[in-house]
């Protein structure tokens, strides 16, 4: 779409990074309550060692679950209820998920606390929101690249990873302000519950503003809906340019099988590892447990979550600078960039844990990495699974590297517990070993997208579908598109 109308593309645009806001707000909530968790869940159960801390790593990771569960379903949702009215069920279940986990005793019919009894409730409260991040991962980046110009495009879809920054540095702030108002013994009574609780907010806004979001034209052509999506087009761009979109969806339906492997397994394989590297760098580790990496730093419980504010202050500025070069620069450069930066900054702080080095030098590297991933990895795989998949494998290819993600994201953030407090690997790398693995995640990573990720800026949704298909299919496309 060479004319399009922007206003209304970036008022679309900023009404479905709710979706990612959310993600992020759900996400990051946990982390001010990790101690809370333990105090009323874990610790009275007076597990040994390794019990302990896998049940309290579940617990903090439980949402996961139904994330893989959001991205599993999310293509089916997204493909046979539409685009907008899945993101409507995505925000009911963070409303109702983030009721449910401030006081999960409701579930068992009581009023009062119920102590550890509570602890299944909690975690089912948080698989809920997890549905619901496990969706809008999808649809809402997936909405905006089909309402988005192609030279636009990037930019677009990577305010979803700038919504899904704001989500984290919003709860790291709200965090830092409930936990202020009183002492260690207010944070585990009641206000580890309004953390969760404040969450409802923007889930009622989110669902309320998507009665007035359109569908995504491409959707409605897939349901042979041509002349709604002609009219939403016609919204969005010319009426010309419009006529020209409709017919190009439509042949890049027709040409291929909506089987998974219609284009190969190649495009299905990238994205699945994009997928994977995004986790295993060990991002959502950092992201989660920052409070108890900073203390291990020696900072305070008050100053851990203040320190946790800032990382999440660079992870929204580096987002910035992701937005404004990857419509420049490409979006193969910039992961191979991040990937080093991450690498780099990882390695390093593993060697000061190790070494016991610990202090200003720790935290800037931290900063580094987080810039790193921020202005790379977060904001570009999301472009490239809304954008490398073909139209007619779209919904399934996307949904199962979204649920591969998010397994990735539990395993990840699930062993982070079990390596940062083991005692026998605490006796030798002091808390280092697992900064030690990310980074060498980082350095596959990098390699990776040398070798086996194409570059997909300013082309269309259906140009790209060209990157993946067989020579023959291509021909048929391009014979398909001159007899239009």
């Amino acid at each position: 779409m060479s004319t399009h109308n922007k206003s209304l593309v970036m008022s679309l645009t900023l009404i479905a990074t709710l979706g990612g806001l959310l993600f992020g707000y759900d996400t990051a909530v946990i982390s001010g309550a990790i101690s809370a968790i333990d105090a009323n869940f874990i610790n009275p159960r007076q597990l040994d060692e390794t019990a302990r801390l896998s049940l309290s790593g579940f617990t903090i990771a439980s949402a996961l679950w139904g994330c893989v569960l959001g991205g599993l379903v999310a293509g089916w949702i997204g493909d046979r209820f539409g685009r907008r009215r899945g993101l409507m069920l995505a925000a009911l279940a963070f409303l109702i998920s983030s009721v449910g986990s401030a006081w999960p005793e409701l579930a068992l019919g009581l009023f009062t606390s119920a102590g550890p009894d509570a602890l299944w409730a909690f975690n089912l409260f948080r698989i809920i929101g997890g549905v619901g991040i496990g969706i809008a991962s999808m649809l809402s980046p997936l909405y905006i690249a089909e309402i988005s110009p192609p030279a636009e495009r990037g930019r677009m879809v990577t305010y979803q990873q700038l919504a899904i920054v704001g989500g984290i540095v919003l709860v790291y702030f709200v965090n830092w302000l409930i936990a202020a108002q009183g002492d260690e013994a207010y944070l585990h009574s009641t206000g580890w519950r309004w953390m969760f609780a404040s969450e409802a907010i923007p889930s009622a806004l989110f669902f309320v503003l998507l009665f007035f979001v359109p569908e995504s034209p491409r959707w409605l052509v897939m349901k042979n809906r041509d002349a709604e999506a002609h009219a939403v087009l016609r919204r969005l761009t010319s009426d010309a340019e419009a006529s020209v979109v409709i017919k190009e969806i439509g042949n890049s339906l027709t040409v291929q099988s909506g089987k998974l492997f219609a284009f190969g397994g190649t495009v299905v394989l990238v994205g699945l590892m994009l997928s994977i590297f995004q986790q295993t760098v060990g991002i959502n580790a950092v992201l989660y447990y920052a409070p108890q990496m900073f203390q291990n730093m020696g900072a305070s419980a008050n100053a851990a979550l203040w320190q946790t504010v800032i990382i999440g202050v660079a992870n929204a500025v580096f987002t910035l600078v992701a937005m404004f070069t990857v419509d420049r620069w490409g979006r193969k450069p910039l992961l191979i960039l991040g990937a080093g930066i991450m690498a780099i900054s990882m390695l390093a702080l593993g060697a000061l844990f190790h070494a016991n080095q610990l202090g200003w030098l720790s935290l800037i590297m931290v900063i580094v990495y987080i810039a790193g991933f921020a202005l790379s990895w977060g904001p570009i795989v999301w472009v490239m699974l809304a954008e490398m998949f073909p139209n007619a494998i779209k919904g399934r290819a996307m949904s199962l590297a979204v649920a591969v993600q998010w397994i990735a994201n539990l395993i990840v953030s699930w062993s982070f517990k079990l390596l940062d407090g083991s005692t026998a690997l605490n006796d030798v790398f002091h808390h280092g070993f697992a900064y030690y693995v990310y980074g060498g995640m980082s350095v596959l990573a990098a390699v990776f997208v040398y070798y086996y990720v194409p570059e997909t800026k300013g082309r269309s949704l259906e140009q790209i579908q060209e990157l993946w298909q067989p020579k023959n299919a291509a021909d048929k496309t391009a014979a398909a598109a001159a007899s239009v």
